[in-house]
């Protein structure tokens, strides 16, 4: 299995305890995910966050319909958590988030190791455009929602 990363790092212009709370609430990742995905959160909420909550989703990638179960193997408020795929469209994806206090506001950090169905072939034609562009709409709505660069 080929692993592949995606890094990315934006500082938010709102001290971490601001921040962080914003992403311990499952519910805003509808907000800072593209309408484009279709994502929708299934799990009743709210959902209490801590090491072992599962979350299952359901997105549409293509226009095709599936199911998506993470699961929270990492919780370390303020500062860390990482969730890692239990069922979905990758053969492996765990998302490492960080927050660090930095001036004046927070750094986050993204670390994300995945693999794919096909490997380096379909992650360089079709995955790897789609995984930056999310990522990208992701740090757009969080600088307008926190401010930031």
């Amino acid at each position: 299995m080929h692993l592949f990363t995606l890094d990315r790092a934006q500082w938010l212009a709102q001290p971490i305890g601001t921040v962080f709370p914003f992403f311990a609430a499952a519910e805003n990742l509808e907000a800072i995910t593209p309408p484009w995905l279709g994502f929708k959160i299934l799990t009743p909420q709210p959902i209490a966050m801590h090491a072992g909550t599962l979350i299952d989703y359901r997105i549409k990638l293509h226009g095709l319909p599936m199911r998506w179960r993470t699961e929270i193997t990492s919780w370390e408020p303020p500062f860390k958590f990482v969730d890692a795929q239990l069922k979905g469209p990758y053969r492996r994806w765990i998302h490492t988030h960080t927050f660090e206090e930095r001036d004046g506001g927070t750094l986050c950090r993204d670390h994300v190791e995945y693999a794919v169905p096909g490997g380096v072939v379909i992650e360089r034609l079709f995955v790897r455009r789609q995984v930056e562009a999310i990522f990208a709409y992701r740090q757009q709505v969080l600088t307008q929602r926190f401010g930031g660069r």
